[in-house]
């Protein structure tokens, strides 16, 4: 899958940490950075934008995803920006357990990508 990384991201580009977390697979990512929201807009004007959130009403897994979703995910700290939040055409969330807090942003990305995958039959085929 495509990344679009945009800035200022809540962790630190390229180095060791970044090798490492990425282990052999950065070289299987096309990744695209954008300076900021509006540039990433820009490239994505007609696409749907889709927000997970602990701030949404609607279940990722009872949504209905569509080719051509950009999923979009926030600092686990902090989430994203307002504005964001503000222009985005949709907003979802991952059902949590009442005393919990929130799950780290590999495990949202792999939980909510896989089920937009699935409903999509977008898995290889092998």
């Amino acid at each position: 899958m495509p990344v679009d990384v945009i800035e200022p991201c809540g962790f630190v580009w390229g180095g060791k940490h970044m090798k490492r977390s990425g282990m052999d697979y950065l070289d299987q990512v096309a990744v695209t950075r954008h300076v900021d929201w509006a540039a990433f807009q820009d490239a994505h004007a007609r696409a749907r934008r889709v927000l997970l959130t602990s701030r949404a009403e609607t279940a990722y897994c009872d949504f209905a995803f569509q080719p051509g979703d950009i999923l979009l995910f926030g600092r686990e700290s902090a989430g994203v920006p307002e504005a964001v939040h503000k222009a985005v055409d949709v907003r979802l969330t991952i059902p949590m357990a009442p005393d919990a807090r929130s799950l780290n942003l590999a495990a949202s990305v792999a939980m909510v990508l896989g089920e937009a995958l699935r409903q999509l039959d977008g898995f290889p085929k092998g």
